[in-house]
């Protein structure tokens, strides 16, 4: 019924939507004389607020066209280039360069968080790296879109795609998980390696993700400790209605999770909308197309199969399966004790309130073969969860780290 409720209201409101943008319409007219005033503006404020509130996103695109590397201008091929029922992978190179450095570039398979965003959110991860790599990302499916002919989607499924667009990719990639994946992909890696898979990857980068939650646990760890498995199964699986492909399929709605994001920093998301608001009325574009700029990625969410979501939360955050030794995959052990050839990087955020300190570093003391060299553990002052992957200190501190790991271990 939950479901059902989000669709009868969404729909309810679409009249006062319409009736909204074309007031907004008039308000701007260059015909109306109130216009360019402060009553014309408010107004437009006002109803553009509004129409924004209400809004359904869609899935933003990743629209990397160029990318300027030493100084210079280089068009950017995007291809997806291997379809799954819950994934698309989505290569990004730039075909510009000359053949000597094409041929030294190494591939980076990046897999992006499936928690709720579209792998979008790594736009500026993609871009920054880009400069130095060939881009391959995991770009999730809404799982609402995904009929129930195509089967479910579980750790164990997530574990086995990794796999398979490592062995599609070829030998030598470099693999980077940001945040949620870094479980799964650091399941799979040892899974490779305990196989003697020889396309293990080269190097592992793992970044502020949960491989260890009773270390420094936060809000969000303890939310899942407290509640236990059987409350999240009760209050927040629904299934999709129609019209939707997946209609009846059992999901974890984005928009719940959409709450769940806002309401942790209420306080700071009303302020910003606030402050939409007087810049609009003020007539600073600059800063209210930033705002939509961030909120527009921010406020695209979507649904998670039931099976992926609730075996994540019961696995990384209440049974702690990886970090005691007890992760099963398809009836096997996972050992990343046997991870040997594979380099490791851990980074971490110094203000990190979604992944506490220390909970992805326990990813070295798992993979205890891993020789002290091809080890790498780095901290960044200074930036929270979303500053690791993201933003100025990404791009100027832990990207060229990342970087100098990657090619110094392949």
């Amino acid at each position: 019924m939950l479901y059902h409720l989000y669709e009868l209201n969404h729909a309810t409101i679409a009249p006062l939507r319409l009736m909204a943008s074309y007031s907004s319409t008039f308000w701007q007219s260059p015909t109306n004389p109130m216009a360019n005033n402060p009553v014309g503006r408010s107004m437009v404020a006002g109803l553009d607020l509004f129409e924004r509130l209400t809004r359904r996103y869609a899935k933003p695109e990743f629209g990397i066209d160029t990318i300027v590397i030493n100084g210079k201008p280089y068009d950017v091929e995007q291809e997806t280039v291997l379809e799954k029922p819950f994934c698309h992978l989505v290569r990004f190179t730039v075909p510009g360069l000359s053949k000597a450095v094409q041929n030294k570039r190494q591939k980076i398979l990046m897999v992006a968080p499936m928690s709720g965003h579209y792998a979008t959110l790594l736009r500026g991860t993609v871009e920054t790296m880009l400069e130095d790599f060939d881009i391959y990302i995991t770009d999730w499916v809404d799982a609402r879109m995904v009929p129930t002919s195509q089967g479910g989607f579980d750790l164990s499924d997530y574990i086995d795609y990794v796999i398979d667009m490592l062995h599609f990719m070829g030998k030598g990639t470099n693999i980077m998980a940001v945040c949620q994946p870094s479980v799964p992909v650091l399941a799979a890696v040892s899974v490779m390696a305990q196989r003697k898979d020889d396309h293990s990857p080269a190097s592992l980068c793992l970044m502020g993700g949960p491989i260890d939650t009773r270390r420094n646990p936060t809000a969000v760890n303890d939310l899942a400790e407290t509640r236990g498995i059987e409350w999240f199964e009760k209050n927040v699986i629904v299934k999709v209605p129609f019209p939707h492909a997946g209609f009846m399929r059992d999901v974890y709605p984005g928009f719940l999770q959409l709450t769940g994001f806002m309401t942790m920093n209420l306080e700071r998301h009303v302020d910003a909308h606030k402050d939409l608001f007087w810049n609009m009325v003020k007539g600073d574009g600059d800063s209210a197309e930033k705002h939509d700029r961030f909120y527009d990625e921010y406020l695209s969410v979507m649904d998670l199969s039931k099976e992926f979501y609730l075996q994540t939360i019961e696995e990384n955050f209440i049974k702690h399966s990886l970090a005691r030794g007890q992760f099963m995959h398809r009836g096997e052990l996972v050992e990343p004790a046997a991870v040997e050839k594979t380099a490791i990087m851990t980074v971490e955020g110094e203000l990190d309130d979604i992944t506490g300190l220390g909970q992805t570093e326990a990813a070295h003391d798992l993979c205890k073969n891993v020789p002290d060299g091809k080890k790498v553990h780095f901290v960044q002052k200074g930036v929270g969860h979303y500053g690791i992957f993201n933003g100025r200190r990404f791009k100027s501190e832990i990207a060229p780290a990342l970087t100098r790991f990657m090619q110094s271990n392949n």
